[in-house]
């Protein structure tokens, strides 16, 4: 048990993601997700957590299980071309995790979505959050770009809008 990381998710509050992810932030995410969805088949969610409480905590859920679990609630394995992408971010852990649908996921692979987390957690290190986002919400529409195309106008399966966990 990592008893500064308990205290670290303890003392958290939803202020701190109001705080580094102010609303023109959220809109500002939500309509880069939405322009790069019209040049792909592919949906991307971001979603935001502050801190994980309770049982997840006390048991030492990781981001990486925690973005699983957020990946399955919000449905994005449910898209007709498996390729939903859902960027999680753990403030508490400042951690980003990147969690692809298998038709997506067997094209790009784990590497590559960890250089994109990697960068994005680099650009947090210096307080960008929207620019962070941004920027890793472009590199996972690359490869969305590359392996499903837009083929004229697609259905936007899932929300754009940013979830605040």
């Amino acid at each position: 048990m990592d008893i500064k990381r308990i205290a670290n998710h303890l003392l958290r509050t939803r202020r701190q993601v109001d705080r580094v992810f102010p609303q023109q932030t959220m809109v500002a995410i939500e309509q880069a997700i939405k322009a790069s969805e019209t040049a792909h088949l592919g949906e991307i969610r971001f979603a935001v957590e502050d801190a994980l409480d309770g049982t997840p905590l006390f048991k030492g859920v990781s981001a990486r299980q925690r973005a699983i679990d957020v990946f399955a609630q919000l449905r994005i394995w449910d898209t007709e071309h498996n390729n939903g992408v859902l960027i999680y971010l753990l403030l508490a852990d400042r951690d980003v995790e990147i969690v692809a649908d298998r038709g997506i996921h067997a094209k790009v692979g784990a590497q590559e979505w960890e250089k994109i987390c990697r960068t994005m957690e680099t650009a947090f290190k210096q307080a960008n959050y929207e620019d962070g986002v941004v920027c890793g919400i472009q590199a996972v529409a690359r490869h969305l770009i590359e392996h499903f195309p837009a083929a004229g106008a697609g259905q936007n399966e899932l929300p754009d809008k940013p979830v605040v966990l």
